[in-house]
């Protein structure tokens, strides 16, 4: 019987007794949905020439 590790809190599990692969439990899966709705993971994009351009125009928040 082979054990996973969950990304979330680190408790090794056996695969087969769960039903939010890759995570322990269904607790563990709706935090790493939090977290990605909450925009605290992100996938590594490169900025494009045109964002740059966009970016210099924008009034700073605190100026608002």
């Amino acid at each position: 019987m082979a054990t996973l590790r969950c990304p979330i809190c680190g408790k090794q599990f056996d695969p087969e007794t769960t039903d939010a692969m890759p995570f322990c439990s269904r607790r563990c899966k709706l935090i790493d949905l939090r977290r990605w709705l909450d925009e605290e993971y992100g996938l590594p994009m490169p900025r494009d020439a045109d964002e740059d351009e966009e970016d210099e125009w924008k009034v700073p928040e605190d100026e608002e």
